[in-house]
């Protein structure tokens, strides 16, 4: 049986390394990752969610009713499209004024719009909607899931690596600064946004990835997502 195709759209490197290892105790078999975003090749896109919602622009203007029928992105099994739900707190003209304008020439929907947390879905909502708007889908396709962790995709690092007790469980989904406070902690627990030390740290998610779901509602729903996606 050959490997699962899966292809991924997200804001940087550090959180393809965290998406990555998550779908490795998601998927029924293995898998071959293509990042379609950011791509070294098409470095005018960006990075960032700046550089998700270009891609996604790029992919309106071809007119498709779902990522899996447009030919220009053939033969995969599973697409995964991230944003940190975040993104509800900042504001298009942070991406670029081009955008700013197009936002507000078509309609897209209002930032910042900050949501109280708790509950985290709040503000996941309103960067779903944007992803939505962004994409001109109506709906999402049947092999396409939504990554959007509340409120950045480092919280499911924290709940791999740290025991229960640990002060950054608190309130993790509703916490801003969870990637500061994570690089600021004392040494030997100190994690910094960098792929080298992201990576080091990836079979922890994988492993207790069952553990993070327990801790991050928003990583149970995209659990949920995936699997019944793939």
């Amino acid at each position: 049986m050959s490997d699962l195709r899966v292809a991924l759209v997200a804001e940087g490197p550090t959180d393809a390394i965290v998406i990555e290892a998550a779908l490795k105790a998601l998927l029924p078999r293995p898998f071959v990752m293509t990042q379609l975003q950011p791509e070294p090749t098409r470095p005018k896109l960006g990075t960032g969610w700046g550089g998700v919602l270009r891609w996604c622009s790029d992919f309106a203007a071809r007119g498709f009713a779902s990522f899996e029928e447009d030919p220009t992105l053939p033969g995969f099994d599973l697409f995964v499209v991230h944003v940190d739900a975040d993104v509800a707190e900042g504001t298009y003209s942070e991406v670029s004024d081009e955008v700013a304008a197009a936002a507000t020439e078509r309609g897209w929907p209002l930032l910042p719009h900050r949501v109280p947390c708790p509950p985290p879905m709040g503000s996941v909502e309103v960067v779903r909607a944007c992803l939505l708007e962004r994409s001109g889908l109506r709906a999402l396709g049947p092999k396409t899931v939504l990554c959007l962790p509340s409120k950045a995709i480092d919280a499911w690092l924290v709940a791999a690596v740290f025991d229960n007790g640990h002060a950054l469980l608190t309130g993790l989904e509703c916490n801003l600064n969870v990637e500061g406070q994570l690089s600021a902690l004392p040494k030997g627990q100190r994690i910094k946004k960098t792929r080298r030390e992201y990576q080091a740290h990836a079979q922890s998610v994988t492993r207790q990835w069952s553990i993070v779901r327990r801790h991050c509602s928003q990583a149970e729903r995209f659990s949920t997502e995936v699997e019944a996606a793939a």
